[in-house]
């Protein structure tokens, strides 16, 4: 008697499902959603007296900048703010890849910028804020985030050109802990194209989208809640052009030994996580510092360190999965060479995860073969995959995976790759292509899912808590 052998097993599992729901109605609900006053943003980063930070862990809330109003100019219109959001991203994806492709150390110049910065909502640099003290007393502030930076900044008075911010200009005059720094500082040293005026150590940053920021550096105290930090190294920008909406200035929090991860390094243990909600949520994301602040039950992936750029967070990703299959792609086209080009990082100032063109355009083609029983639409903005989902409650889409190197596979929420692009109905797949080598996972994908970064132990943890 013969036996038929048994049938191989699929390469799926069932811990991975092929397919998840879509919950539309509920997604172009929040596209409606009002952003707050900043008053009532003031209110929601009161502290309350209940909150603990204990065991050296400091939190902070980290709120998306579409869910706070600045400007009431058509801000609540989900297609403007859509616009403008893919507008930064493409100035800012532009930067990185220039920032990483020439390693390039050149000095900016101020007539480089000009007519590309334009006010209000149009462009702008910072995509999340949290809220800080800043000198003795300490004067709260709107602060960016910025995962790629390695300075903390604030516009300071005198100001010779300064943008629009929420809050009163910091005035050094006003803060009994502010001291400068002087050029033959050691700390002057540390900062990239840094000069002296005066005996002064003098800063200048420039950022992707035609922002900069320059002035005098100094050492100052910063309060992150209930705690307070002193002696960190700050830029006092007297010349400051971009639109960071509201915002004072922008907290590095990149690898780089300026950033205030490298400054606190030993009282945070070189780590910190923080939770992104986008803005049509009710809930608010967290941004931690400390070795406390390292989940449980993450999944760690190893840290990757490119010389060429120290400030960035590099990982290692080996594929895609759509549908619970890996898309075949060479594992190549995710790797940072021995030139430090290519590689994937990660980065809160950009939006829309970027692959390289072959990898994104198998990636894609094999989310449309899975969705073909959906009505297509035209393309939009940076996106060339969209679907009319007018009418519909829910819908039933393949799932989405990264593949990492060493075994873990983060599967995103529907909502983190099917997004609403007008409160009509239209949702795109949520990735463009690169253009460079370089694949950048940006904060929509990131959304909801708590990110920690050991850098004592050079580790980047997925989970396993969500915001």
């Amino acid at each position: 008697m013969t036996t038929s052998p048994k049938p191989k097993p699929k390469p799926k599992t069932t811990l991975y499902p092929d397919f998840q729901v879509l919950n539309v109605k509920q997604a172009l609900t929040e596209t409606k959603t009002r952003p707050m006053e900043p008053s009532q943003y003031q209110e929601l980063f009161k502290i309350n007296p209940n909150d603990s930070e204990s065991g050296g862990k400091k939190t902070l809330k980290l709120v998306h900048r579409d869910k706070v109003s600045f400007s009431s100019k058509l801000h609540h219109n989900h297609s403007h703010v859509f616009h403008a959001r893919m507008q930064r991203d493409v100035k800012r994806v532009s930067g990185l890849v220039h920032r990483l492709s020439s390693g390039s150390t050149a000095k900016y110049e101020v007539e480089d910028f000009g007519s590309d910065v334009v006010s209000g909502m149009n462009q702008g640099s910072g995509e999340y804020f949290v809220r800080i003290g800043i000198g003795s007393p300490p004067r709260s502030q709107y602060m960016v985030i910025d995962s790629g930076s390695d300075i903390v900044w604030v516009q300071c008075k005198p100001c010779t050109q300064c943008y629009h911010q929420t809050d009163p200009l910091f005035d050094p005059e006003d803060s009994a802990s502010f001291m400068g720094v002087s050029c033959s500082s050691a700390v002057c040293d540390r900062v990239e194209n840094a000069g002296c005026n005066s005996g002064r150590c003098r800063y200048q940053v420039s950022y992707g989208d035609g922002s900069y920021t320059k002035g005098t550096l100094a050492l100052e105290t910063l309060t992150f809640g209930r705690t307070v930090v002193r002696n960190v190294a700050i830029g006092c920008g007297h010349s400051n052009r971009g639109m960071f909406v509201g915002a004072a200035g922008l907290l590095g929090l990149g690898g780089g030994s300026m950033s205030l991860m490298g400054q606190l390094s030993g009282q945070t243990g070189n780590a910190f996580s923080y939770c992104l909600v986008s803005r049509g949520t009710n809930t608010n994301g967290f941004l931690e510092f400390g070795s406390d602040a390292m989940p449980v039950g993450a999944a760690w992936i190893p840290l990757v360190r490119n010389p060429r750029a120290p400030s960035f967070y590099y990982i290692r990703l080996s594929g895609l999965g759509i549908g619970g299959t890996k898309v075949p792609i060479s594992e190549d086209a995710f790797q940072l060479n021995e030139l430090g080009n290519g590689g994937v990082v990660m980065d809160t100032g950009t939006a829309v995860t970027r692959f390289p063109t072959v990898a994104y355009e198998a990636f894609r083609n094999a989310f449309i073969e899975q969705t073909q029983n959906l009505p297509r639409a035209s393309a939009v903005s940076i996106f060339d995959t969209c679907y009319n989902l007018f009418g519909f409650l829910s819908v039933r889409v393949p799932t989405v995976s990264f593949y990492f190197s060493g075994g873990p596979i983060l599967t995103l929420p529907a909502n983190n790759f099917l997004i609403p692009v007008d409160d009509a109905g239209t949702f795109c797949f949520a990735f463009a292509p690169s253009p460079s080598g370089l694949s950048i996972l940006g904060n929509i994908q990131q959304e909801g899912i708590q990110i920690s970064v050991d850098e004592a132990n050079e580790f980047v943890g997925f989970g396993p808590n969500i915001c």
